[in-house]
């Protein structure tokens, strides 16, 4: 199984995730080139080598309207927008003494869909991220999503950050991403409206349910963009797997402690061999089909592996559901709570199963109809290959056909 993992011993942020999986490619300069033609209004972004405690590594340099983020724009935000605590952990101290317009959650997705040269997968990708960092914002200050504003220079850094690593994991196709616990950092952050505590208000709401750990280091070393971005992709989190790694890279920061301020991924392969997972089942037969469907996509974002409904006769003769949750088992009680509230019923059945899993790996075939990914399951004897629904999709919308006349387009692949 491909597999990514990120060693997030330094925390995590925008800059320095795409840093870092800017290393695992293969021609770096191509990628730059094409993140500089995606049309964010105003930014140009370039790599720069950095070295941090002997450690050589790449820096992730944002430019915006001519200015390098960083160097001014620091502690002068408001804290509705903890968005730009980013500054605390990357960009060295001063204040930015310029006035800007805001941004609201509205115009962040008129600028995506409007004006970003990318798919739409990546696009729902870097909304997505958005809408995490917003929503833990509004929960943070008592104030409405639809009210909540980005400052526009930040925004604009954050949106290069944001969508380099959309594009990054795109291009890179991981099967699955693991994560190390969160090192958090310790201390205060200041903003414009007072001193608030590591992790601040945001960056803690979007961590819940993650592990994470604070230490000696002073400063916050997780912001809100690096949260979310984990909040997002990452579908584990844990100690270093047994991997073959291929490619490791290394994501810069730009202040200096005494540990080496950086961030490490690891891309290889791994053997999944049988593991423990827990199945949970439920009965109901007084919730709508709307009702149900919305409850399983809360427990696919609350982390299940898989969600199956069954139809089963009740008691009194009422026709019902049965619904069956699969999980990993360090998630159950997350689990068992999302489902206490978002479904009728009063009691869930729980058991332990040993699951096998095939390898899996995804490659990309270069068409006439543009990339078209494959994903491939087993090995030797047992092999199974599929292509990726999504761009089988998009070449159908494309072309105003039906899916079954794409799928012919492409079974000579």
């Amino acid at each position: 199984m491909r597999t990514l993992y990120l060693d997030l011993g330094m925390g995590a942020a925008g800059d320095m995730l795409a840093a870092a999986l800017l290393e695992l490619l293969p021609d770096p300069d191509a990628f730059m080139e094409k993140l500089n033609d995606i049309g964010i209004p105003g930014v140009y972004v370039r790599r720069k080598t950095s070295e941090k405690c002997g450690i050589t590594g790449t820096c992730f340099e944002v430019t915006v309207n001519g200015e390098v983020e960083g160097e001014e724009h620091q502690h002068h935000h408001n804290c509705e927008d903890e968005h730009y605590h980013e500054s605390e952990h990357h960009h060295e101290e001063g204040h930015h003494h310029h006035h800007h317009h805001h941004r609201g959650m509205a115009d962040i997705e008129h600028l995506v869909n409007g004006h970003l040269d990318l798919p739409e997968k990546i696009k729902k990708d870097i909304l997505a991220v958005y809408w995490l960092i917003a929503q833990a914002e509004s929960r943070a200050h008592g104030v409405e999503v639809t009210d909540i504003h980005f400052h526009e220079v930040g925004t604009m850094d954050a949106l290069a950050d944001i969508s380099a690593v959309c594009m990054l994991l795109d291009e890179l196709s991981p099967d699955e991403i693991i994560a190390s616990p969160v090192h958090v950092g310790s201390g205060h952050v200041e903003c414009a409206h007072g001193i608030l505590p590591v992790p601040a208000p945001a960056t803690a709401y979007i961590l819940q349910g993650i592990p994470a750990y604070g230490g000696e280091v002073k400063g916050e070393l997780c912001t809100p963009t690096g949260a979310a971005l984990l909040k997002h992709f990452v579908s584990g989190f844990g100690e270093l797997p047994a991997i073959t790694v291929e490619r490791i890279g290394y994501g810069m920061g730009k202040k200096d402690f005494k540990i080496a301020n950086c961030l490490r991924a690891m891309l290889g392969e791994t053997k999944e061999k049988s593991h423990e997972i827990v199945e949970l089942s439920f009965n109901v037969d007084d919730m709508t089909a709307e009702e149900i469907g919305f409850a399983m996509e809360m427990l696919f974002e609350s982390g299940a592996s898989e969600v199956f409904t069954v139809p089963a006769g009740m008691k009194k003769n009422r026709p019902g559901t049965m619904v069956c949750v699969l999980c990993e088992k360090d998630i159950t009680d997350k689990i068992v709570s999302t489902v206490f509230r978002h479904t009728s019923t009063i009691g869930i059945r729980e058991n332990l199963m040993r699951r096998y899993v095939l390898e899996r790996r995804t490659e990309k075939i270069e068409t006439e109809y543009g990339t078209v990914r494959r994903k491939i399951s087993g090995t030797g004897e047992v092999e199974k290959s599929k292509l990726e629904y999504d761009d089988v999709a998009r070449i159908a919308r494309e072309k105003g056909i039906g899916f079954r006349e794409a799928l012919k387009l492409l079974e000579n692949l």
